[in-house]
């Protein structure tokens, strides 16, 4: 009996602490319909491709018939090598993959929404060339997918406060 009213007293209290879902009302919800009307300028290079594929996944818009939105990106891909080793040959790598977005009105052309996103990853050189070009390759798959799922994230936040300011 005390777990039913404490599960009564916290389901009456949960709504007063201001959350509630980013995703409410699934794919007819203010969020979905946002980002399925976001349309992602094309975006150069082999990253580039990387990120507008990884993107178009998850704003799920597979290219927005009449968008009120476009999304441009501008990457900025580096490998950078330390720990030397005494024929001063590179024993590490970091890859970092850093992206600049801007969300613009497709009407007004007004800028929405300037914002960065990024990371990085650690990759082994090893003695096989084959294997380093494969692990760095490997890096840029996974940096592409982390910096998208930012860049989605912090859009569903825009379209969620936007919705709550109407």
């Amino acid at each position: 009996m005390k777990r039913v009213v404490a599960l009564a007293l916290v389901l009456t209290l949960l709504p007063a602490c201001g959350l509630r879902p980013l995703y409410a009302g699934g794919s007819s919800g203010e969020v979905a319909q946002t980002l399925g009307s976001v349309a992602i300028a094309p975006i150069p290079g082999r990253s580039g491709w990387l990120v507008r594929t990884a993107l178009e996944d998850r704003l799920g818009n597979g290219g927005a018939q009449n968008p009120l939105y476009r999304l441009e990106v501008e990457l900025d891909d580096d490998i950078t090598g330390f720990g030397i080793r005494p024929d001063n040959s590179v024993t590490r790598e970091r890859r970092t993959l850093r992206a600049r977005y801007r969300l613009v009105d497709a009407q007004r052309g007004t800028v929405l929404l300037d914002a960065t996103a990024g990371s990085d990853a650690g990759i082994d050189v090893v003695s096989s060339e084959y294997a380093t070009v494969a692990a760095e390759q490997t890096a840029l798959e996974r940096l592409s997918a982390e910096v998208a799922d930012q860049i989605v994230t912090r859009l569903a936040l825009y379209a969620s406060r936007r919705g709550e300011a109407r």
